[in-house]
This record gives C-alpha cells, sequence and structure tokens, in this order.
C-alpha cells in the first residue's frame, strides 16, 4: 500500500507541477523558443497546455537553452 501511495502522489506532483509549468510556458515560453508562435491567438495557447503539462521537463529544459543564448548574445 504505501509503494501505491509513493507512485500515486509522484504521479500527482508531477502532474501538478506539469500544469503549472504549462500556464507559464503558454503564455511566455512558447513565443520565446519557436518564433512561429509568436502572437497566435488564445485557443492556440490553450490548446498546447495539456501537452505542455505532460512533457513539461523536455520543455522546461529546451526554454533554459534558448533562455541562456539569448541571455549571452
Amino acid at each position: 500500500m504505501a509503494t501505491a501511495e509513493l507512485i500515486l502522489g509522484a504521479a500527482g506532483a508531477y502532474t501538478g507541477l506539469g500544469f503549472i509549468f504549462a500556464i507559464a510556458f503558454a503564455v511566455w515560453g512558447a513565443a520565446t523558443i519557436d518564433d512561429a508562435a509568436k502572437g497566435t491567438p488564445l485557443s492556440f495557447r490553450l490548446l498546447i497546455i495539456p501537452a505542455a503539462a505532460a512533457l513539461w521537463p523536455l520543455l522546461a529544459i529546451r526554454w533554459l537553452q534558448v533562455w541562456r543564448r539569448r541571455s549571452v548574445a
């Protein structure tokens, strides 16, 4: 039972962090890492939230890489 609770707790934490990240990514990050996302409507930003929440570690790494490149240049 303790193992199941640990797995569910980890999955809940991953999901919670993912949705917090996804909202920030939809507002600021998508346009930062992809020029095609600049000026997109709210419907597009709402559409990418579930995928950004699921893939948040990969998108966070990409966002940091772009941010570092822009801050150095």
